[in-house]
């Protein structure tokens, strides 16, 4: 259990998720997450990473539980600072990041592979970001990055869920396979990425990351404060002292 790393063939860097039973992750889980990322990134032998999950899922977000747990903030500071470090660490990993998703991919999920650089999803896989049903808020910004914005809008206010097939077609999902395949067309797709000269491929990643439209860790950063507002206010407790007693929440889109 926990984050690991292997090398399965040369130039790719596999870094794996396994938090059962759902990949939610508690605190330090985002920050080993973090490191494995920049770690496999600062290898110069490494020209692709791979970021997948065991599991039924990719990734559940944040660990619930761990926060309700905790009678102060400091629960809530750690999620926040290991999501933000996480993603960061996918974003501005040296080389670029291909996420391998399987299932749910929901809440801080959506921050990975919002910032990764391609996504290769199983037929099974769903997006969406249910914080409004957990008392949070967040990663509207990763979100934004992978549908056009008036359905990021809409599926961030009712908590809805898309399919892989939905951001194939937006063109935000590279590829969509069965659950068997997806670590295979993952590693494919790295496979061919990898074959390009090592220093160029950082150049590029380097460029690719300077054009960008939006500074992700800004605008994440400023979503993060209404977070921290809900909580003070004690909105965010009220909600997530319901957290699992709702449902029907976060279907796929009819």
């Amino acid at each position: 259990m926990g984050v690991s790393t292997t090398g399965p063939e040369k130039g790719i860097s596999l870094v794996t998720v396994d938090f059962p039973p759902v990949n939610a992750l508690p605190v330090h889980g985002w920050y080993e997450l973090a490191d494995a990322v920049r770690a496999a990134g600062r290898d110069p032998g490494v020209r692709c990473v791979v970021l997948a999950a065991e599991g039924r899922g990719f990734n559940a977000g944040v660990d619930i539980k761990e926060m309700r747990r905790d009678p102060g903030h400091s629960a809530l500071i750690g999620a926040n600072r290991g999501c933000y470090e996480a993603f960061a660490a996918v974003y501005e990993c040296e080389v670029p990041v291909v996420a391998a998703v399987q299932g749910h991919c929901l809440g801080g999920g959506i921050g990975l592979v919002g910032n990764a650089d391609v996504v290769v999803a199983s037929e099974d896989a769903t997006f969406g970001l249910p914080e409004l049903d957990r008392g949070a808020l967040g990663a509207a910004t990763h979100l934004a990055r992978l549908v056009p914005q008036h359905l990021m809008r809409a599926l961030y206010y009712t908590s809805r869920t898309a399919t892989a097939r939905e951001l194939l077609a937006h063109g935000s999902v590279w590829k969509v396979v069965p659950r068997t395949e997806l670590l295979d067309a993952a590693r494919e797709l790295a496979r061919e990425i990898a074959r390009k000269d090592g220093s160029l491929i950082r150049l590029a990643k380097a460029a690719i990351n300077g054009i960008d439209p939006v500074d992700v860790r800004r605008s994440y950063r400023f979503e993060q404060g209404f977070t921290f507002e809900a909580n003070l206010s004690g909105v965010a407790d009220r909600i997530r002292d319901t957290f699992g007693e709702q449902p029907g929440k976060g279907r796929e889109r009819a």
